[in-house]
């Protein structure tokens, strides 16, 4: 069909294929480079580009000619966030998990040195804690919660992040040299998931894997108890459902469909 006689709904799904063509590894666009990448000649492109640019989606280089995201997005995004957002798109998957495993469940995205609880769900023994865990930090060098997103960043931008950085201990258990967190960092990339018992919290032992956007880690999920719940089996029992949940809540992020999974 002549890209001149497409169907609005036709033009409305290439502007969308635009937006979420842009990642970290692909922050402008060309014209001829999209034209090319959609299969549309360079007038289509160039009006799609326009289109997008006029209501703030993207922002033209007056000098390169290049088109990268604009405030339109940003604004879309804080909104999503300040509806629910991350968290809500979470909660189902927390629910799930903690139904399944009779454990707390929750779902921490980076914040700096540390990651942040955004969702938490609790477990058949009722509250880890005497508060509510959501805005609860976790330092990167204590924890399973925090290594399942650290350990799996590239091991440059992790050492920046942590290098000559100096660690609080929290309990007898937490380390605080940095080459033997390095190499719990690789020990958690070797596995898959990370296993704390009371490195950060004296009564707590946990199970954490990382949630993926792509291949690059923007959070993680972690299943936990307290040392002096009654419940059955180890918690390391389990990891098959923690990485179910997590895959599960990555394909949300991604949005995923169910046959493009399977492909």
């Amino acid at each position: 069909m002549n890209d001149d006689a497409q169907s609005p709904l036709q033009t409305v799904d290439r502007a969308l294929q635009v937006l979420i063509s842009y990642s970290e590894r692909r922050r402008d666009w060309g014209v001829m480079e999209l034209s090319d990448e959609l299969g549309i000649d360079k007038s289509s492109a160039q009006r799609l580009l326009a289109a997008l640019a006029f209501r703030g989606f993207l922002r033209p280089d007056p000098i390169t000619r290049r088109y990268s995201l604009g405030p339109t997005m940003w604004r879309m995004a804080a909104l999503w966030e300040r509806t629910g957002g991350l968290a809500a798109l979470a909660d189902g998957v927390l629910e799930r998990l903690a139904r399944d495993t009779d454990r707390t469940t929750t779902f921490t995205i980076p914040d700096g040195f540390h990651v942040r609880c955004i969702a938490a769900v609790d477990g058949g023994g009722g509250p880890l804690r005497g508060h509510p865990l959501v805005g609860d930090l976790y330092p990167a060098h204590a924890g399973a919660t925090s290594r399942a997103y650290f350990a799996f960043l590239d091991r440059n931008e992790r050492r920046a992040l942590l290098s000559g950085r100096p660690f609080a201990r929290f309990t007898d258990l937490t380390e605080v040299d940095e080459a033997a967190l390095e190499r719990s960092f690789e020990e958690a990339v070797q596995t898959g998931w990370a296993f704390s018992d009371g490195e950060y919290d004296a009564a707590t032992r946990a199970i954490a894997a990382p949630v993926r956007l792509g291949r690059r880690p923007i959070g993680s999920l972690t299943v936990a108890e307290g040392k002096n719940e009654d419940l059955p089996g180890d918690i390391r029992d389990q990891v098959p459902r923690l990485l179910e949940a997590t895959e599960e809540l990555s394909n949300l992020l991604a949005h995923r469909t169910p046959a493009a999974r399977r492909r």
